[in-house]
């Protein structure tokens, strides 16, 4: 099988790629150097968002049942200070909370896990073939396409194909091919992955039903977390923690280090001791020519929030129904661009209004708050931490407001952060919920653009129809009705095959040509 798009890189990200253009029709090649999953923990919470992604790729259920940790059980989070028994405690990071938004639940299962389920799901596609063991070594473009070097045990083949996506992590070597470089935030931080068992462990956190993630702030770490969390619960766990710079697995005592951030002894029996460095790193653009990038290789950050296997879901649905278009005949290749003008910024906004922050916020508070020097007003200040301790969930909303392809507000910038409403917005997600809520809308909207009329009248839904006809744009029509219009404050509304808003008013108001031209990256359109 020849492959139009070729995918360096087989992880989460390059799999759900090619689930996403293999569903499409567009024939795939996927290249993954590592044979087998590696049962290393990490990638665990999973947004809403995440999962109507999974549903879009016909794996929903699989995931749920590859979930480790009961889905009654809770998969929520807790933030302590000084050690994680040591009283001043509060809840964090509760993705519930903005549940009504979403089509699906959020998970939260191993990356492992998730790209086992992803590799039997891309394995049953006719249009995905799958290379694992070989590596991507050299990169040419010319206009026509791009050809990559593959090596496996002393063997080489070249593919060839009319695009290639690197999703080969933060050290990608397509990235450094493709020429495209990156701005580095250093951290100076080295920092530790411990996974181990402990059965103890699982008896003492009892105290905190439904709990799957701790975040312990101490005062001497200066804003960075100990970081522990749930693999399952049959006593396995994952710490992440900064260490000293010469650290190493046979010079440091990372028992006393687990020992003081939960603040009781524990019996430990270790399974993986590994490092990495701090830091934040997002390429410049996320498209050189044929050849783009997604995942760890456009942006990477330390695992703060639990925003990057998700952020990197979004890319792969973004990209997906863009090349698949452009390939389909149905887009002209301007469409392609607005690929890295949707979603740098999403990233550049989560670095630093979500992680950066996150951290700065932290120093200052352990910088400034001491309950040994003035235990009051150390209470004070953490309980109003604790009232805000949801912001990372409820202010997080990836949009695309300032994107070239979406009729947004004049100005609007794109960005990751937002409130969260029912009502539809140019360049933001559509919350089903106006519609019943559940993946019924989006199930009947199916895989092109989608037209909701919610009482805007059949002279503008139908020229909207003709155009599209005329344009050969695939468009599917759904009747939503007034009362869904309300909720949305809109009734009529174009939906993009992502599930994110091109289009929101109570009626046409601009030539139903020049309305999709725009959305598919027409050149001239106004």
């Amino acid at each position: 099988m020849s492959g139009r798009v070729i995918i360096v890189g087989g992880g989460p990200v390059g799999l759900g790629l090619a689930i996403e253009l293999g569903q499409r029709g567009v024939a795939c090649r996927l290249v993954e150097r590592l044979a087998e999953v590696q049962a290393i923990p990490k990638g665990q919470n999973l947004t809403q968002r995440s999962g109507e992604h999974f549903c879009a790729w016909g794996v929903s259920r699989a995931i749920r049942a590859a979930c480790p940790i009961p889905h009654e059980y809770g998969i929520a989070g807790l933030t302590a200070y000084g050690s994680l028994f040591s009283g001043w405690h509060y809840d964090w990071l509760e993705r519930a909370s903005v549940r009504e938004f979403y089509a699906c639940d959020n998970e939260r299962l191993p990356q492992y896990e998730t790209e086992k389920v992803l590799r039997r799901r891309a394995a049953a596609l006719d249009t995905v073939e799958t290379l694992y063991g070989w590596t991507g070594e050299e990169l040419a473009c010319d206009d026509a396409g791009v050809s990559v070097t593959l090596s496996r045990q002393g063997s080489r083949r070249t593919l060839r194909g009319d695009y290639l996506v690197g999703c080969d992590g933060s050290n990608s070597l397509m990235r450094r091919l493709a020429g495209l470089e990156q701005d580095v935030d250093p951290h100076g931080k080295r920092m530790v992955l411990l996974v181990f068992r402990s059965r103890e462990l699982h008896r003492l956190l009892e105290r905190f039903p439904g709990k799957s993630f701790f975040n312990v702030l101490r005062p001497e770490l200066e804003g960075y977390w100990q970081f522990l969390g749930r693999v399952d619960l049959d006593g396995n766990w994952f710490f992440h923690a900064p260490v000293p710079a010469g650290a190493t697995r046979d010079n440091f005592d990372f028992v006393a280090c687990l020992r003081d951030a939960f603040g009781a002894p524990i019996d430990v029996e270790f399974e993986h001791v590994g490092f990495w460095d701090l830091r934040i790193a997002i390429a410049r653009g996320y498209r050189s020519g044929r050849v783009f990038i997604a995942g760890d290789a456009a942006h990477s950050h330390p695992p703060y929030g639990g925003f990057g296997i998700n952020t990197g879901f979004e890319d792969a649905r973004n990209l997906g129904w863009k090349l698949a278009a452009v390939i389909d005949g149905w887009a002209p290749p301007g469409l392609l661009d607005s690929y890295s003008a949707e979603r740098r910024p999403v990233f550049v906004s989560t670095a630093e209004d979500f992680i950066a922050r996150m951290i700065r916020d932290d120093r200052e508070f352990v910088a400034t708050c001491d309950p040994a020097v003035d235990r009051e007003a150390f209470e004070v200040a953490w309980a109003r931490r604790a009232r805000g301790g949801d912001a990372e969930v409820t202010g997080f909303l990836p949009h695309y407001a300032g994107s070239p392809v979406v009729w947004g507000e004049a100005g609007a910038a794109s960005g990751a952060r937002g409130r969260h409403e029912h009502r539809a917005r140019a360049g933001y997600h559509l919350s089903p919920r106006p519609f019943g809520g559940g993946d019924a809308l989006f199930e009947r909207l199916g895989t092109g653009f989608g037209l909701i009329d919610a009482g805007a009248g059949a002279a503008d839904a139908e020229a909207l129809v003709a155009a599209a006809h005329a344009l050969r744009i695939p468009l599917q029509t759904v009747d939503a009705g007034p009362e869904a219009a309300h909720e949305w404050q809109a009734r009529l509304i174009l939906v993009r095959p992502d599930n994110f808003v091109a289009y929101a008013g109570d009626g046409l108001g601009h030539d139903a040509a020049a309305v999709l031209r725009r959305a598919v990256g027409a050149r001239d359109s106004p």
